[in-house]
Order: C-alpha cells, then structure tokens, then sequence
C-alpha cells in the first residue's frame, strides 16, 4: 500500500470499520484521493451507536475523504490492475488502489469438531459459556445475542462530544464515548467492579468530576489501589505498572521524559491527566508540574514571557533570554519567532522587527510552492476590485510569464509560479497601479470577505461591502499571534461565511452581530457571539479592542478559536464588551500599533528601506 501511495493517485477502501478508516486515512496522508465503501448506513456500526458514526464520518468528510455507505460492491474492475469499484446501485468509482477492510471471520473449525452449537462464530450465554457447560468461549471468535465482534480499538480523533450510558438497574454496563474519552477508564472500571451507581446516577453521563462533586466517591484516581494491570493509555496499551515503573527506575521528573520512555500519553493525548496524576503520584515532590514552555530552551511559559516583558520593561530578545535564563544564547526556531512577535506587540514604536526571526514567508513577503516559485496576492479591499487593477494584474502576469491567476477563497486574485528573482519587480509594477501586500503569508489579517449587501442585494439589510472595506483599512497589516480572517454578512442568510471567521459581522434590521472565534480549517469551530450594535463605528471599535485583546494575549501561533477556548468567551465580553474604558483603551492601542503596521512591506523591499533578507538564520531556513 504505501508503494503504491507513491505511483498511484486514486484509492478505494471497502469496509467502514476501524482497520478500514486507518487504512483510508493512512493512504489520503500520502497524498492519495480516498474513497471508502461500507455495506451499513454508518461507520464502525458494531463500536459506535448511529449518532456518533454519523459524527465520524462528517470529521473525515471534513478531511478530504469520500464516503460510499450503503454501498453493496458489486464487482472489482480491471484486469492488470485495479481501475475501479461497481456498486449494485449503479454508481462505479475510479480506482488505482482497492483495499479489503471487511473484517473479520469467526474461526469456528475447532468447536465444530467438539460439537458445539455455532453459527458465524461460536454461540455463548451471558456468562460466555459454549452449549457444553464444561467449555466457555471468548472474544472474536464467539457469537453473542446474534452479534459477532471485531477488533475495537480507540478511533478518537475530532473534536465532537458523544456520550452515551447503558444502565441495567443500579449498575453500569455499558458506554459510547466520541470526542472526550478522557473518563472511560473510569467508566470500565465501574463496568468491572459492579458498582452500585445509585447515587450517581442522575450525574452519571457528565463524567467523573462532576459525577462525584460533593464528596460523593474519591475526587481522583486512587492510584494506591489500582492494580498495575489497569490500562492508562489505550492508544499505546500502557497500565500503571509499566508507567510507574519507568518513573522510580528511570527517576522521570516530567510528563515528555514519561512520555519518551513508556509512550504513554504520546498519541491522542486523551489520557494526559490521568499520567500527570500518576506522576506526581509515584514521583513525589520530584515531578515538575506540567506547563507549556515557550519551548526547550525555558523553563518560562508564553504568559510570563509576556509578563515579564511588560513588566520589566525588556526591549530586545538578548533582554529576555538573559531574564529568564535561556540555554541557548540565540534560541531556537521555536522561541525566536515568538519572542520577535511578542516585542513588536509590546513596543511597537521602539522595538525593531528581527526579519531573520520570521517564517520565510513572511521574510520574502510571498508564499512559497512545493516547486520553489513562490504566489503573489495583492490586496483587494472587502474583495472590491477595479478595472485598472485587473489590468496590471493581468500585465504582470503576462510581463513576467506567471503560469497561474486564480481567485482564491477570500475574493482575492493570486498570481502562482513567480521565480524569486521576479517578486520585487511583480511587487514594483503592482504597486504603481496602486496595490499593496495582501499578507497572505502573514501572521495577521488576511481577508475580509464580504457580500454585496444592501446596494445591490434585494434581501441585504446594511452596506456590508463598505462595511467591509472600513474594516479591513483600519486592521490591514497588523501583526497578530496567527493569521485573521474577517467576514461581513449583509443579511442572516450569511453568504460571506461570517459565522466562521475569527471575527464576523453579520447585519441585520436592528444592526449588526458581532461574532468571533471562528475556525474553518480542518476542526470547524463556529463562532460565538459577542454583542448586537446599532452603528458602524461601534463595530470598529470593537472588533479593533477585541484584536488587541487577542494581540496582547494569546500565545503565539494560537488562533483565536482556542484562544477563546482557553480563556472563555465571559472573559473576552467582559473585556472588550461590559467595561467601556478598557475597550476604548484597547481600541486607543490598536490604532497606535497600526501607525508602524501600515506600510506597505513590497514598497520597502523594491525601494531598500527595510533590512529584510532572503537569508535567514540556519534553523529557521526550512521554515
């Protein structure tokens, strides 16, 4: 399969179980278009109730995957090899690689020969005892209440929740989790040991924590009484004995050294609680507590290097690193960006852009191809575009033999396949026609895509388009923690995709809804609303205060999807939306960071101003 992977374009998988989805995804990975054909309506039918395979299968649709269900194959064709799947409906999918994922079948010979009652595997009671009192029968091979059961191992890989429990009287016996499995453990073992849930019951489904809030049960694990065998981590198939081993032998301190030495926690990363706990609980003192690092070089987190900054007022990345003790003199690629970043978010009229601490992207001002050449996009404000300025485009593109002009997702022209050695003259001729970066390669604000709204749309309730416009001038080259991406909508019916942007706005007859930390990409985040208001200056407002809320806080490249998960969406109403004095402060900020943003990064390099070079530090070349 891999070999294939690497020859061959198209694949098909027949069977939407486990081994069947690990197979599809493995191969779109290497760069294969993946279809899957599975017999039953929805995917791993026999692990996963209806609801949660239906949510599976939209988090791999996401992915870039296509599903067949109720998919019956009535023939493989091809003769040398493979070239396609005929459904018995009709449909026929091309193929240059089938795989066979149809689980698989009970082994019944041996209980034939001892007369035992079967049919597709061996029949068992309740208890798992054969027709033959004598003779009890378990896993894939036995038949139980007419079911049959396959290898079930953990697919836990979205971000949906789905929780389901089977009570039987007071006693747990069964339960579908999908998305957060970080309690099943805890449910297993309840499911084990017949414990009477009769005073958890009402709370039962909302998991442990708050199941035995109140002093119901023990607030954590007691691991002291846990058997070694107890499995931690399912991915890996690690139990305690093995962890806690690997601490008092190795004398593991942190939760990467377990992780190195025992791979526990090293996958999903679902039971990274439980082998925090079970650290601290057979390392002692000695555990070092878990916290994100700006990386290896600190021992610090981004919010004290941030803290510290401010407070300390330290103005260059040697003033940092020497404050907090950093190993490496220079850093690393990890930290320098970050420590560039958030500088120029601190000081932004006194600290000096590091351009050899930016991604390479950002330090030709263009996006690299897998070819080399690299892709130009010129900024269109709200999408709006002119006559004059699809001139020069299409003059560049003809002036230097540009292969490609697409219109990206963002209302947007890009030009595709320009040498190198071109950008400052593409960047020269699109500036005398009046266009600047669009900074599609930018930690900053992108795109603000917008409708027509009420000027030209018969349901529009507000000028989106203008709105549009506004916005993006006021917020176009300011540096964030990870790209942003805006959106208008002039009516709810919301055709500029508003609601999963970072900040959307979408009009309405009273006004405008203000809505933020949306996400597109491959974990679709839908955005949460901020606040309803009546005037085009009060979204200026806050969504200047909400950026620099975002600027000022967040970690770098953390988007603001998981930023507002980290720290709440009542905290960033409370700040940028309840207290009016610090919203206008924060507002005040912005436009003063804005004053040193809004120039324009191709007239620089084309006139020699800026000290920006094609030659980067050794570690971040690659980058």
């Amino acid at each position: 399969m891999l070999a294939a992977a690497r020859t061959h374009k198209r694949a098909v998988v027949i069977g939407g179980g486990l081994l069947g989805l690990e197979a599809a995804w493995g191969l779109k990975q290497r760069g294969m278009s993946v279809a899957l054909v599975h017999l039953m309506p929805t995917l791993m039918e026999r692990q996963l109730d209806a609801p949660s395979g239906q949510m599976l299968q939209r988090d791999l649709d996401r992915r870039g995957i296509a599903f067949f269900t109720n998919g019956q194959t009535e023939e493989i064709t091809g003769t040398e090899r493979a070239e396609g799947v005929q459904l018995a409906d009709g449909r026929f999918i091309p193929a240059d690689l089938v795989v066979l994922a149809i689980g698989i079948r009970p082994n019944i010979e041996l209980a034939k020969i001892a007369q035992l009652d079967v049919n597709r595997g061996i029949i068992v009671t309740d208890d798992m005892c054969t027709s033959d009192p004598d003779i009890f029968a378990v896993g894939e091979c036995v038949e139980h209440r007419g079911q049959t059961f396959g290898l079930v191992a953990p697919l836990w890989d979205a971000r949906g929740l789905y929780k389901k429990i089977v009570l039987r009287e007071s006693r747990l016996v069964g339960a579908v989790l999908y998305g957060d499995v970080g309690d099943g453990q805890w449910y297993l073992q309840l499911m084990r040991d017949k414990t009477d849930i009769g005073a958890l019951r009402e709370r039962l489904v909302f998991g442990r924590a708050f199941a035995e809030a109140g002093g119901i049960a023990p607030a954590g694990p007691d691991f002291a009484a846990m058997p070694d065998d107890m499995q931690i981590c399912g991915c890996n198939g690690v139990c305690k004995g093995v962890i806690v081993n690997a601490i008092r032998e190795k004398h593991l301190t942190s939760l990467s050294e377990v992780r190195a030495h025992t791979k526990a926690s090293a996958s999903c990363g679902q039971c990274t609680g439980q082998v925090e706990a079970l650290l601290a609980f057979a390392a002692g003192a000695a555990a070092r507590p878990a916290k994100r690092t700006v990386c290896d070089c600190t021992e610090a987190s981004h919010d004290e290097v941030r803290q510290g900054i401010r407070d300390q007022k330290l103005k260059s990345m040697d003033a940092v690193r020497a404050a907090f003790g950093w190993s490496k003199p220079e850093g690393c690629a990890k930290c320098r960006p970050a420590l560039n970043y958030y500088l120029l978010c601190a000081w932004p009229q006194e600290y000096r852009d590091d351009a050899r601490s930016r991604f390479v992207n950002e330090r030709v001002h263009a996006n690299i191809q897998k070819d080399g050449t690299y892709s130009v996009i010129p900024r269109m404000w709200g999408g709006l575009t002119s006559a004059k300025e699809l001139r020069a485009i299409a003059d560049v593109a003809d002036k230097f033999n540009i292969p490609t002009v697409k219109v990206t997702g963002g209302q947007r022209i890009d030009l595709l396949g320009v040498k190198k050695h071109d950008l400052p003259g593409v960047w020269d001729e699109l500036g005398k026609a009046g266009m600047v970066s669009g900074h599609a390669y930018a930690k900053g604000l992108r795109t603000v895509k917008t409708c027509v709204g009420s000027e030209w749309c018969r349901f529009g309730t507000q000028d989106s388009t203008g709105l549009g416009v506004k916005l993006e001038k006021m917020c176009w080259g300011s540096w964030t923690p990870h790209k942003v991406k805006l959106a208008v909508s002039g009516c709810p019916r919301n055709c500029a995709e508003a609601t999963i942007k970072d900040l959307g706005v979408v009009c309405v007859e009273a006004g405008y809804d203000i809505l933020v930390g949306g996400n597109g990409g491959v974990d679709v985040r839908v955005t949460d609303p901020l606040v309803r208001v009546a005037t085009e200056r009060e979204v200026l407002e806050l969504t200047g205060a909400f950026l620099q809320l975002y600027r000022e806080e967040a970690h770098y490249l953390e988007r603001t999807a998981p930023w507002i998960a980290r720290v709440g969406i009542a905290y960033v109403k409370k700040r940028v939306v309840e207290d009016a004095d610090g919203r206008a402060a924060l507002h005040a900020r912005f436009l003063d960071s804005q004053r040193f943003a809004q120039i324009d990064p191709w007239t620089e390099r084309v006139m020699g101003v800026d000290a920006y070079e094609f030659a980067p530090l050794p570690e971040l070349a690659g980058a």
